[in-house]
């Protein structure tokens, strides 16, 4: 779903210039279908190169690469099948989108290796999750504009928070196996961080809808979106992986509120 939901974003805040109800709702149809191929996808492809490594991670000894319940092949197998059924979703969009999905998939199978050669990994997850919230736009208006660039950054903030927030669980583990993430980076001052990140992601948003429809049009829903990310910030605690995981979930609701909000604000 934190795939889908900055995909819902795109396709929500295109839908406010095309107006066309029975394309928005298939093409939201589309982006959850293929949003659910591809993370399914890009997990395996990420327990495949993390295999190794998820032994030695409390959190992660039990996924099936790392306990050998399957093997390599049948995994990329798997994953190969999902990655063709993506592409039929795919090749329904236009040629501007098709070309962004291919990027899309070397951004998302890159994606694992970035832990083992930077601390900002949430920050290339940012970039990776949220390239949706171009495609929908794109597969509307077939064009890319300053707004959805403005948004596509806002959603990146908003990753780079929660996935520190993810990563605070792995912390003790990921220091000895020698993991990087920011959850590491920034572990004495890791409110601040994530909270510095959602006030940018929030920032952002306001600028965006704001300039464009006025402040009487900023709905209740955008409002209950940036105090979904308070929440966060106050209750997460980087002693308690059970707190981060309640913390992180939370952003399930965060995403649907923010679809609700440009949705409606037409």
């Amino acid at each position: 779903m934190l795939l889908f939901w900055p995909c819902s974003w795109g396709l929500a805040y295109a839908y406010s210039i095309e107006k066309n109800l029975n394309q928005f709702l298939y093409f939201l149809l589309l982006f959850f279908l293929g949003s659910v191929l591809m993370r399914s996808a890009g997990c395996i492809i990420n327990d495949i190169v993390d295999k190794d490594i998820d032994k030695k991670v409390q959190r992660t000894k039990n996924r099936p690469l790392a306990c050998n319940l399957i093997s390599v092949k049948l995994a990329l197998i798997y994953a190969a099948i999902l990655c063709g059924l993506a592409f039929l979703i795919l090749i329904e969009l236009n040629t501007l989108t098709i070309i962004l999905g291919f990027v899309s998939m070397t951004l998302a199978f890159s994606y694992p290796f970035m832990k083992r050669i930077t601390y900002w990994p949430q920050l290339f997850l940012g970039l990776t999750f949220n390239w949706g919230v171009v495609m929908a736009w794109v597969a509307i208006t077939n064009n890319i504009s300053i707004e959805i660039v403005i948004l596509y950054t806002s959603a990146i903030f908003w990753t780079l928070g929660y996935d520190t927030i993810y990563g605070t669980q792995d912390v003790a583990d990921d220091e000895i196996v020698g993991i990087k993430s920011t959850s590491i980076k920034f572990k004495n001052n890791i409110k601040l961080f994530v909270g510095l990140c959602y006030l940018i992601s929030s920032a952002l948003i306001i600028v965006l809808f704001y300039g464009k429809l006025g402040l009487n049009n900023f709905t209740l829903l955008m409002t209950v979106y940036i105090l979904s990310l308070v929440y966060q910030v106050t209750k997460f605690n980087k002693d308690s992986p059970k707190k981060c995981l309640k913390a992180f979930k939370i952003n399930n609701f965060s995403g649907l509120f923010l679809f609700f909000g440009i949705f409606l604000i037409n």
